[in-house]
């Protein structure tokens, strides 16, 4: 796994609050639901380029699928915390990209992920090149390695 402590601290985080329904009954964030919570500072970071999901599909035929996921859990969130979803974009090819992202409460990690995913095209869902001028808008918006 690539580690978030090799790149760059994520430019885009998005704060997220835990819900009862994010937890189990000991007020401890259920496992999957981190799965949610990256997926959606992903989703805002995307729309923060100018790019939101509905403008890639309807101007672009274009679609973004997870196609590995990989997650460090290193310490739990609980009820009612207020968690900075970090977003860094560390590698973007012509049909896929690699983020690299992190949770955070208080300062303290919490978990570390890197996702990779892939372009695919809106109506076939069959793998395809990202367009030019999103590719290098993308690309702009890689982390430096260190």
């Amino acid at each position: 796994m690539t580690s978030l402590e090799s790149f760059a601290m994520p430019a885009f985080s998005l704060p997220v609050r835990v819900y009862w329904e994010d937890t189990d009954a000991g007020g401890v964030v259920y496992h999957a639901r981190y799965v949610a919570f990256l997926e959606r500072a992903r989703s805002e970071w995307m729309r923060e380029q100018g790019y939101g999901q509905e403008l890639l599909r309807h101007e672009h035929g274009l679609v973004f699928a997870v196609r590995a996921m990989e997650m460090d859990f290193l310490k739990p969130a609980r009820l009612d915390d207020v968690l900075q979803v970090g977003v860094g974009l560390q590698e973007c090819r012509r049909a896929s990209a690699v983020f690299v992202q992190e949770v955070r409460c208080e300062g303290r990690l919490l978990l570390t992920a890197t996702v990779r995913i892939a372009a695919l095209d809106a109506t076939g869902f069959r793998p395809r090149a990202i367009p030019s001028p999103l590719l290098e808008a993308l690309q702009a918006q890689q982390l430096p390695a260190t």
